[in-house]
Protein backbone atom coordinates (compact mmCIF):
# COMPACT_ATOMS: atom_id res chain seq x y z
CA UNK A 1 0.00 0.00 0.00
CA UNK A 2 1.21 3.29 -0.87
CA UNK A 3 2.21 6.40 1.55
CA UNK A 4 1.36 9.42 1.57
CA UNK A 5 2.20 12.99 3.17
CA UNK A 6 -0.99 14.84 4.74
CA UNK A 7 -1.20 19.07 5.56
CA UNK A 8 -3.53 19.84 7.28
CA UNK A 9 -4.63 23.36 8.97
CA UNK A 10 -6.33 23.92 12.47
CA UNK A 11 -7.35 26.64 14.61
CA UNK A 12 -5.69 27.35 17.85
CA UNK A 13 -7.24 29.72 20.62
CA UNK A 14 -5.22 31.54 23.29
CA UNK A 15 -6.24 33.77 25.59
CA UNK A 16 -5.04 36.25 27.87
CA UNK A 17 -2.32 36.86 25.76
CA UNK A 18 -0.57 40.79 25.21
CA UNK A 19 1.17 40.49 21.71
CA UNK A 20 1.09 38.29 18.57
CA UNK A 21 4.86 37.08 19.43
CA UNK A 22 3.24 35.98 23.22
CA UNK A 23 0.58 34.05 21.29
CA UNK A 24 2.83 31.54 19.04
CA UNK A 25 5.12 31.03 21.79
CA UNK A 26 2.27 29.77 23.78
CA UNK A 27 0.72 28.42 20.92
CA UNK A 28 4.00 26.28 19.90
CA UNK A 29 4.41 25.32 23.45
CA UNK A 30 1.12 23.82 24.27
CA UNK A 31 0.99 22.15 20.90
CA UNK A 32 4.52 20.58 21.26
CA UNK A 33 3.80 19.12 24.61
CA UNK A 34 0.57 17.63 23.46
CA UNK A 35 2.00 15.77 20.85
CA UNK A 36 5.36 14.73 22.20
CA UNK A 37 6.33 12.27 22.84
CA UNK A 38 3.91 10.28 21.21
CA UNK A 39 3.56 11.79 18.01
CA UNK A 40 6.75 13.66 17.80
CA UNK A 41 6.58 12.73 14.08
CA UNK A 42 3.39 15.06 13.38
CA UNK A 43 5.04 18.42 12.22
CA UNK A 44 3.70 21.80 12.74
CA UNK A 45 4.25 25.56 12.55
CA UNK A 46 1.83 28.98 12.65
CA UNK A 47 0.00 29.26 8.89
CA UNK A 48 2.06 31.71 6.92
CA UNK A 49 -0.03 33.99 3.61
CA UNK A 50 1.11 36.16 1.83
CA UNK A 51 0.43 40.52 2.22
CA UNK A 52 -2.00 41.28 -0.89
CA UNK A 53 -0.55 44.57 -0.71
CA UNK A 54 3.25 43.93 -0.10
CA UNK A 55 3.55 40.04 -1.10
CA UNK A 56 5.26 39.54 2.04
CA UNK A 57 4.76 36.63 4.49
CA UNK A 58 2.51 36.96 7.30
CA UNK A 59 1.42 34.43 9.99
CA UNK A 60 -2.32 33.78 10.17
CA UNK A 61 -3.20 35.22 13.36
CA UNK A 62 -5.66 37.45 15.11
CA UNK A 63 -5.50 39.12 18.29
CA UNK A 64 -8.72 41.31 19.71
CA UNK A 65 -8.83 42.34 23.23
CA UNK A 66 -6.03 39.66 25.02
CA UNK A 67 -7.52 36.66 22.93
CA UNK A 68 -5.74 35.29 19.86
CA UNK A 69 -6.73 32.76 17.06
CA UNK A 70 -3.84 31.40 15.05
CA UNK A 71 -4.47 29.31 11.97
CA UNK A 72 -1.81 25.89 12.46
CA UNK A 73 -0.29 23.64 9.44
CA UNK A 74 0.17 20.29 10.64
CA UNK A 75 1.99 17.77 8.61
CA UNK A 76 2.23 14.12 8.98
CA UNK A 77 3.44 10.70 6.59
CA UNK A 78 0.89 8.17 6.64
CA UNK A 79 2.10 5.03 5.38
CA UNK A 80 0.61 1.87 4.04
CA UNK A 81 -3.02 3.88 3.62
CA UNK A 82 -5.44 2.55 0.77
CA UNK A 83 -5.82 5.50 -1.13
CA UNK A 84 -5.84 9.80 -0.29
CA UNK A 85 -9.25 9.44 1.51
CA UNK A 86 -7.83 6.57 3.66
CA UNK A 87 -4.43 8.91 4.22
CA UNK A 88 -6.40 11.90 5.55
CA UNK A 89 -8.93 9.79 7.65
CA UNK A 90 -6.01 8.50 9.33
CA UNK A 91 -3.77 11.93 9.77
CA UNK A 92 -7.18 13.45 11.25
CA UNK A 93 -7.40 10.70 13.78
CA UNK A 94 -4.18 10.36 14.58
CA UNK A 95 -3.68 14.05 15.49
CA UNK A 96 -7.42 14.78 16.43
CA UNK A 97 -7.36 12.52 19.49
CA UNK A 98 -4.34 14.37 20.85
CA UNK A 99 -5.96 18.12 19.73
CA UNK A 100 -9.69 17.34 20.56
CA UNK A 101 -10.67 20.92 20.32
CA UNK A 102 -9.49 21.42 17.43
CA UNK A 103 -11.34 21.50 14.15
CA UNK A 104 -8.62 19.62 10.87
CA UNK A 105 -9.12 20.38 7.00
CA UNK A 106 -6.91 18.93 4.50
CA UNK A 107 -4.83 21.74 2.84
CA UNK A 108 -3.14 18.97 0.36
CA UNK A 109 -2.45 15.69 -0.03
CA UNK A 110 1.39 14.74 -1.64
CA UNK A 111 1.46 10.66 -2.57
CA UNK A 112 1.43 8.42 -3.35
CA UNK A 113 5.00 6.59 -2.23
CA UNK A 114 6.02 10.11 -1.42
CA UNK A 115 10.09 9.97 0.19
Amino acid sequence: MPDYLVLLEGTWLVKDVKSIDDATNITISEIGKRLNPKLKFVDFQVIKSNCPICGGGLDKILLVAGTALLGIEFKMKVFNAKDEKHATQIAKSVIGRTLKDTSLEVIDIEGPNIV
